[in-house]
């Protein structure tokens, strides 16, 4: 218990100290990438240190839920990586430990991640959100502060375009000055044009003081009602001339109130009102524009007694509409069309403007249930994700941040493009909010479950060539022998009793050709029901094969070894019940098309075995009278 306890310590250890330092990278890399998406927002606005502390600070809130299972994965990975390499994975496993005993520490340590994970989500994120967007909201609405650059228009100031040639950055004159005053509109334009200038700030930083010497003013003249050619305009020569203009250059926070109704800015509990309360709304206001449509639109017109009595009396079966068209004149005609499309493009546009605010409802409901929804699955991906860096971290072998960095990052790229697919397939309508939030999650979780097991049972994960056999077996490609002789032969083959080996294995394989008859078709029904599932005889027939051809490529012979090749290598479960499980085969048999399918790549196995069986007879002759021909026995 003491030694368990012990490496508990060691592990917890190793993983805490990598996972610290993963996290805080993961964090800068994630505020890096935050802060180029808004850097056109910050720079050139003189925004004071604390402003900047303030964004840095909520902005490094945020991400830390997303920071999170990154870290988790890739301490993961680079902690059993290192064990594997260290050869101290293979030590513990040596003393009976398994990968799930190994793991049970991290595990819990994890599972308290997911914890502070959704606590950052539910109770940090959304007040850092609301500061966050708020104050981003305020640095856009701030004025960038005045920096007129020489021989470029500068068009930050609000109707105003400035253009300077030439500037003294010293005595702050400015020389060349051209001005586009454009605060009155485009047709009542001013163009001031002067040698030299200068721009102040005044003292409560709400207007611009503007002086300029030596110029002319040009002033258009045109009024509304003018349409001819030729506008009249005024010019004005000035030796100097005043100028004020409003340009605020203090930065004004925000209300956080704007984000309350944000999903973002929201708890769990919140959230959860917020959705019942939409879908009240959409409910009551559905409701309504039911009846509405019921009694205007498609209102049904009952008729007063009196022409209830008309139309019986009348005997009226039919009213044919277009025949009363018809029998109008030209003015009643007319009349009856544009009542008609003047009631139509009524309702039409009527019902539009509600299909509209229904839309937006709609969205808005599906933002929120995101939102809630997002809080669990972010903070499960700690977990998912552990069992994904854990397991192929045994399984690769590669500590340190070469190989566990690049694995990671395509892992965590691949959720990436999936958990955002499913979101913008949630908010669009396109799937249902709870599937294309937990799309990721149902993706991954398998995934990890999937190597958690392969590598607690030390099976092979990453060997291409297993896959590749798989494949060929299940394709039915033949894999062809490749023995070759040996330059150091310690046991020559016993050339007496091979001829008679031989002999016994074609009896045997003509015995079991004749009595599987493999050229026939199976039957289908016995071949689901049937309790057997392997055919023990081929089973032995193949080892007795291998055995004699192992012991004879012991050989100093080429010719024999040449012979040894000829043997085909058999797949003595191919021409069976696919699965080893009796009521898998059941459901298959049930399930025609899957069922047709392997009856068929049965059948076709079978009638290879049956030449297989044919060519070892032939190659067991061939050999025997090889040996004899060489005086071997």
């Amino acid at each position: 218990m003491l030694r368990i306890k012990k490496l508990d310590i060691f592990i917890l250890k190793s993983f805490c100290l990598l996972f610290l330092g993963t996290f805080f990278i993961c964090l800068f890399i994630f505020m890096m990438q935050f802060l180029w998406r808004y850097v056109d927002d910050m720079v050139g606005k003189g925004l004071e240190m604390s402003v900047l502390a303030q964004f840095f600070f909520y902005s490094a809130l945020t991400l830390v839920p997303v920071s999170l299972p990154l870290a988790v994965l890739l301490a993961a990975l680079i902690t059993f990586g290192n064990f594997g390499e260290r050869f101290e994975l293979l030590a513990m496993k040596a003393a009976g430990i398994p990968l799930i005993k190994i793991m049970r520490p991290l595990i819990i340590l994890i599972s308290f991640v997911c914890c502070i994970s959704f606590y950052f989500q539910n109770v940090i994120a959304p007040q850092a959100q609301s500061k966050l967007w708020t104050l981003l909201l305020s640095m856009r609405q701030k004025s960038p502060e005045l920096d007129i650059p020489e021989g470029a228009f500068y068009d930050e100031i609000d109707g105003y375009n400035l253009y300077v040639k030439h500037k003294n950055r010293e005595t702050g004159m400015l020389y060349d000055v051209l001005i586009y005053n454009f605060d009155k509109g485009f047709e009542n334009a001013q163009i001031i044009k002067a040698d030299s200038g200068r721009l102040e700030m005044t003292a409560d930083k709400q207007h611009l003081y503007l002086r300029l010497y030596s110029g002319e003013q040009f002033e258009n003249l045109k009024s509304q009602n003018m349409n001819q050619k030729n506008v009249p305009y005024r010019r004005e020569s000035f030796r100097e001339k005043h100028a004020i203009i409003e340009f605020d250059s203090d930065f004004n926070m925000m209300d956080e109130g704007i984000m309350s109704g944000q999903s973002s800015s929201k708890n769990m509990i919140m959230l959860q009102h917020g959705i019942d309360s939409i879908r009240n709304y959409n409910d009551s206001v559905g409701r309504s524009n039911y009846r509405y449509a019921k009694e205007t639109t498609y209102q049904y017109q009952r008729l007063n007694k009196e022409d209830s009595t008309k139309v019986v009396q009348a005997k009226l079966t039919k009213l044919n509409f277009d025949s009363v068209f018809a029998a109008s004149t030209l003015v009643e005609k007319q009349k009856f069309v544009q009542s008609a499309s003047s009631k139509a493009e009524t309702i039409g546009n009527d019902w539009n403007f509600k299909s509209i605010s229904m839309k937006q409802n709609d969205k808005n409901l599906r933002r929120h249930e995101a939102a809630w929804h997002e809080k669990i699955t972010m903070s499960l991906a700690c977990l998912v994700f552990f069992f994904i860096g854990a397991p192929l971290g045994g399984i690769i072998r590669k500590g340190g941040l070469g190989l566990p960095v690049v694995i990671s990052v395509l892992i965590f790229i691949f959720y990436y493009i999936v958990n955002n697919t499913g979101f913008k397939m949630a908010r669009d309508g396109e799937w249902i909010v709870w599937i294309g939030m937990w799309t990721s999650t149902a993706v991954l979780a398998p995934l990890g479950a999937f190597l958690t097991y392969k590598s607690n049972n030390d099976s092979v994960v990453l060997n291409a060539d297993a896959y590749i056999n798989w494949i060929k077996n299940f394709l039915g490609i033949r894999s062809i022998r490749h023995l070759a002789r040996k330059e150091v032969i310690i046991e020559d083959p016993d050339y007496q009793h091979l001829p008679d080996a031989l002999q016994q294995l074609t009896d045997e394989c003509m015995a079991y050709s004749e009595k599987k008859k493999l050229h026939h078709a199976p039957n289908y029904f016995k071949l689901w029901w049937a309790e057997h599932q392997r055919d023990e005889e081929m089973v032995r027939i193949n080892e007795n094969m291998e055995e004699l051809i192992e012991e004879m490529s012991n050989t100093h012979y080429s010719a024999l070894i040449n012979l040894l090749n000829n043997y085909p290598i058999i797949p003595v479960y191919a021409h069976v019940r696919p699965f080893k499980q009796y009521w898998l085969n059941l459901l298959c048999g049930a399930i025609v098309p899957v069922g047709l399918f392997f009856y068929f790549r049965i059948w076709i196995f079978r009638l290879r075995l049956k030449k297989d069986v044919e060519k070892i007879v032939k190659n067991n002759n061939d050999i025997i009278n090889y040996i004899k021909e060489q005086n071997l026995c």
